[in-house]
């Protein structure tokens, strides 16, 4: 759910349609009620702070447990002082300023991403379930193409015997037939995920035969073998990020499900926690980790949220899905 939030109009609506989709996964109504403050604020400071922007909400299970998670985005001035903002009375608008120290109280987890002038994310998240066995961090932030209600673009992922796997899937075109494409092939990589990766896309490549096709990558990251095994078709960029700096993972050309000539796995070496990152042909390709200091030490939904901000080119569906491996 991508939500935009440009006047104060609109505060309502997000509530609105996120207390919905909260219901729909299980929240309790007193978290429900606890929820709709959270929402408020964000919207709220997204105005007032932000000039407007977006707010994204999914459902999410990972190494924190499991439940609903927001992340707002905006490319407003951002914060010089972080804690400082998060005390209750502090406020640059000339509003009460309890707005971020409301949702870190409210929330079971928050993070903040900012850099003076160049805007802000804020990502909270509230629990259905606390204790998880899964290891991995998992962001994903998507946005249909605009005007568009269906998303050409989907992920998934499963935690496989030989690993930790993930699939972003990118629909051809844009729209509901991209939509049906995109979740076709999330469906093969659900039934098909405990095999190796070139089965798992080879499969998907086969099920994606009467639909328009779509770009398609599979990464698992396998922590007995120290490597991220890589499969791709299409124009799905993937990226390894270690302190050592970051490498492009190789994709192969093609469109899964009419052209794919060749279904091959690429493996790279990791020798510290690995974070992995895939993302669509909706966002630009020039730009670099270098210009966002700290950002990969944060959260996945952070860097996915960041990224899919500032890069997105608006005339296509855009994701960005990020993994990492946890202690």
């Amino acid at each position: 759910m991508f939500i935009a939030v440009n006047d104060t109009s609109q505060v309502a609506e997000a509530r609105r349609m996120i207390g919905g989709f909260a219901s729909t996964i299980g929240l309790a109504r007193e978290r429900i009620d606890q929820l709709a403050i959270i929402v408020t604020e964000l919207a709220t400071n997204l105005v007032k702070h932000g000039s407007g922007g977006h707010i994204h909400a999914r459902q999410f299970d990972d190494a924190e447990g499991s439940g609903l998670e927001l992340i707002a985005l905006d490319r407003g001035r951002g914060m010089f002082d972080v804690n400082r903002c998060l005390r209750d009375g502090y406020s640059t608008a000339g509003s009460p300023g309890n707005g971020l120290g409301a949702i870190e109280r409210l929330a079971d987890s928050m993070q903040v991403y900012t850099r003076p002038g160049l805007g802000s994310a804020i990502m909270a998240r509230v629990l259905l379930r606390q204790h998880s066995t899964n290891r991995m961090a998992i962001g994903a932030v998507l946005a249909p193409y605009p005007g568009e209600k269906a998303c050409g673009d989907h992920w998934s992922y499963v935690v496989a015997k030989a690993g930790p796997t993930l699939l972003l899937v990118d629909g051809s075109g844009h729209g509901v037939e991209a939509a049906r494409a995109a979740e076709t092939a999330v469906r093969s990589f659900i039934d098909h995920a405990e095999r190796p990766c070139e089965a798992i896309v080879d499969a998907i490549h086969r099920a994606l035969a009467p639909t328009r096709g779509a770009a398609v990558a599979v990464a698992r990251i396998d922590p007995v073998a120290k490597l991220v095994r890589l499969v791709g078709v299409g124009n799905i960029s993937a990226l390894l990020v270690q302190p050592a700096g970051t490498r492009h993972m190789v994709s192969h050309n093609g469109t899964a499900g009419h052209i794919a000539p060749r279904i091959r796995e690429f493996t790279y070496e990791y020798t510290s926690l690995p974070l992995v990152v895939l993302h669509s042909d909706g966002l630009a390709t020039r730009w670099d980790f270098a210009t966002y200091p700290g950002l990969t030490t944060h959260h996945p939904t952070l860097i996915a949220g960041v990224l899919l901000r500032d890069h997105r080119r608006g005339r296509d569906d855009a994701s960005v899905v990020a993994m990492r491996l946890m202690d």
